[in-house]
């Protein structure tokens, strides 16, 4: 049984991994000033860095369409029996939506979901391709990520709430106040949705290592197994201090760095940082 997982630019993973296992990759695109990028192909999350605080405003986002969808699908099925898709949380995009729309058109095609994003859709991915390596059908993917889904411990700090203003996200006077105080927000993602967690006041390092300390906390229920640290542009001494607090609360086999494509750094900002894993189920 030969299966095709796909994923869209959002979960974020490293060229190597997207290589490791032949994971088609879907791009967004970022919208600046009329004009649309792909996410990671036409465009860097540094340059969107560098138009945004050139212009005082950030892009926008745009889903991938039900026209790429299909022909992502309809190339695939060619050589495979089957294809699994992996999409940003429908609460905060139309991808799942639009894929699901084009799979409809196929036999075999099964679209997951995620009700997460970054390397929390990341984890999923990597999941299903470990399982299509070992011959598992599409639709036993499909089931299985289902319900792995349910346990992802997904959250992010910002180190700036400039870009959340920009969008519209967040208000002029909120992110003056947050600025002035020192706060980074801790954003959590549960059932598909954002929402704001602790709030940390001080420099970005001390902040993070807090961070760090309150999520792995309770370390008999972590998944040990695999965790990825995900940011938007820290220095390599912020990695690496996060990363020995990380090991010092729970030994995972494997810690993952990657860097934040353009579609989560157009929101997030830069010097944004996450650890995502996953809880026992």
């Amino acid at each position: 049984m030969s299966v095709k997982i796909t994923a869209d630019s959002t979960c974020d993973l490293s060229r190597e991994w997207i290589e490791r296992y032949g994971i088609e990759i879907a791009p967004l695109c970022v919208v600046l000033d009329g004009k649309a990028y792909l996410d990671g192909i036409e465009i860097t999350p540094d340059e969107v860095f560098a138009k945004a605080e050139e212009s005082g405003k950030i892009g926008s986002t745009a889903a991938v369409n039900v026209e790429d969808y299909r022909a992502l699908f309809q190339k695939h099925l060619k050589d495979h029996d089957g294809l699994v898709h992996f999409t940003i949380s429908s609460d905060m995009s139309s991808c799942y939506q639009n894929a699901c729309v084009a799979a409809g058109e196929f036999e075999n095609v099964f679209v997951v979901d995620s009700e997460s994003l970054s390397t929390g859709i990341g984890h999923l991915v990597l999941d299903a391709a470990e399982m299509a390596e070992q011959d598992a059908s599409a639709k036993e993917i499909f089931d299985a990520l289902e319900e792995k889904k349910k346990h992802l411990d997904v959250s992010f700090v910002l180190n700036t709430l400039a870009y959340l203003r920009m969008g519209g996200r967040c208000s002029s006077v909120a992110a003056l106040g947050a600025n002035l105080l020192g706060l980074k927000p801790c954003i959590e993602v549960k059932n598909g949705k954002m929402g704001v967690g602790k709030k940390y006041r001080g420099q970005l390092d001390h902040c993070l290592q807090k961070y760090v300390a309150d999520r792995l906390s309770d370390a008999e229920s972590v998944d040990p197994r695999r965790i990825f640290i995900t940011d938007s542009g820290v220095s390599d001494e912020i990695f690496e201090a996060v990363s020995a607090e990380v090991l010092w609360h729970v030994p995972f086999e494997q810690v993952i760095h990657t860097r934040a494509g353009c579609t989560v750094s157009n929101h997030c900002g830069p010097n944004c940082l996450g650890i995502l894993f996953y809880r026992k189920g």
